[in-house]
């Protein structure tokens, strides 16, 4: 995998760029001629974008190019808020999973990332002092309810952090929560049964606990678990977050004869959220397939990237997101569940997840490619898509970084 520095993508873009002449310029970025899509506003036209002091300034049909600083011409591409992606794993160099936040995030559309449980009470401060305060990416963090978070599973030491009950800590949960309210957004438990052995609820019930004292949702990894989906199902409340939804397997949504689990959809009914959460082992075509023919989908679609799925088969949101347009999702639903979705998921600042006036200066820009694509799942199975949404330039706090997809060049 080739590694990206900041050096490699920052201020660089892959499209027409101009620096404008007229210092006393009102905008500091225009973003021109793109197709503009953003669904928390219902737009879905053909709109320059302009940013200002870090905030979107304007959105209008026609923005003169004079009145801005630096101009990129996205005529022919497609322009989205600054995408969420609620399930990576970012922390670099201590959880095995983890991956370099910028290289893999802001370099390819997302603006912000939520560490999905990769540390824990006694983790969580490298994760904070090494990751969220420095790196572009805006990153926040589930924190799991194991101490020592997601720091022990991989391909060479496959029992993950509950198989030993005594490192699930709801107390310091709370505690290490408390004092980093600001960053961290919820509680992350992973059930799997070579993760939490066959007292999956007894943990489950302990991170319910820290969940319900701080007030913050749960994310729960579903499948492969001791426990059945519906005893995990009826531990869980609004708001909270089902990950892995399109994973096979038993645990799974689906059950013997590929329907969808009743509990299921009582739960998506009484406000539990369905996350896609792609990862290296956690989504199939037929399950996937099955679900949408069962009009189930999902709330948010997010790419669970890490070390072991990024040269494939995740690559990065983009590329999941190009899996849903194949299963019949429009552009404007796709960037729905990757936008607007996962701002109202977690309690996130004011202003992520949209192009209205006032928002944070949050831009991504697309290529829509048509052709012939094939995509995999995490069971090896392919299909093959007609359309690929690919990277091409971030702008975050009005600030333009390029992409690590596509060759860049600025004029």
């Amino acid at each position: 995998m080739r590694r990206w520095t900041r050096r490699s993508f920052l201020f660089q873009a892959s499209l027409a760029v101009t620096q404008g002449q007229n210092p006393q310029a009102r905008y500091d970025a225009l973003v021109r001629g793109g197709h503009v899509v953003d669904p928390s506003q219902a737009l879905s036209a053909i709109r320059d974008v302009a940013i200002a002091g870090g905030k979107i300034a304007r959105v209008a049909e026609s923005i003169p190019a004079a009145e801005a600083r630096q101009v990129i011409d996205a005529k022919g591409h497609v322009v989205t808020p600054g995408l969420i992606d609620i399930h990576v794993h970012v922390y670099d160099g201590v959880a095995p999973l983890g991956i370099p936040a910028d290289a893999n995030c802001i370099a390819k559309g997302v603006t912000t990332a939520v560490d999905a449980g990769s540390a824990g009470a006694h983790t969580f401060p490298g994760l904070r002092k090494y990751v969220i305060n420095v790196v572009d990416t805006r990153v926040f963090a589930l924190l799991n309810i194991s101490v020592v978070g997601q720091s022990t599973l991989s391909p060479d030491n496959p029992w993950g952090e509950l198989i030993d009950l005594r490192l699930a800590n709801p107390k310091l949960a709370i505690k290490t929560i408390e004092q980093n309210r600001d960053v961290i957004v919820g509680v992350k438990i992973r059930l799997t049964e070579n993760i939490a052995g066959k007292h999956d609820l007894q943990a489950l019930h302990m991170a319910r606990e820290a969940s319900d004292a701080v007030g913050l949702p749960l994310m729960v990894h579903i499948g492969g678990s001791f426990s059945t989906l519906p005893q995990i199902l009826a531990v869980m409340k609004r708001g909270d977050v089902i990950t892995h939804t399109y994973r096979a397997g038993a645990g799974g949504i689906l059950d013997e004869r590929q329907r969808v689990l009743p509990e299921v959809r009582k739960a998506v009914e009484r406000g539990v959220r369905l996350d896609v959460g792609h990862g290296a082992g956690s989504f199939s075509w037929k399950v996937a397939e099955a679900a949408f023919g069962q009009d189930l989908a999902p709330g948010t679609i997010s790419s669970d990237v890490h070390q072991y799925n990024v040269a494939g088969p995740v690559f990065d949101l983009a590329t999941t997101l190009s899996k849903f347009l194949h299963l019949g999702m429009s552009l404007e639903q796709v960037i729905e569940r990757a936008a607007s979705n996962p701002a109202k998921t977690f309690g996130f600042p004011a202003g992520l997840g949209t192009l209205k006036e006032g928002s944070a200066g949050d831009v991504a820009i697309f290529k829509l490619a048509e052709g012939d694509f094939e995509f995999r799942d995490a069971q090896g199975e392919t299909r093959i898509g007609h359309r690929r949404l690919m990277p091409v330039a971030t702008i975050k706090s009005g600030r333009v970084y390029g992409s690590a997809t596509i060759p860049v060049v600025t004029v």
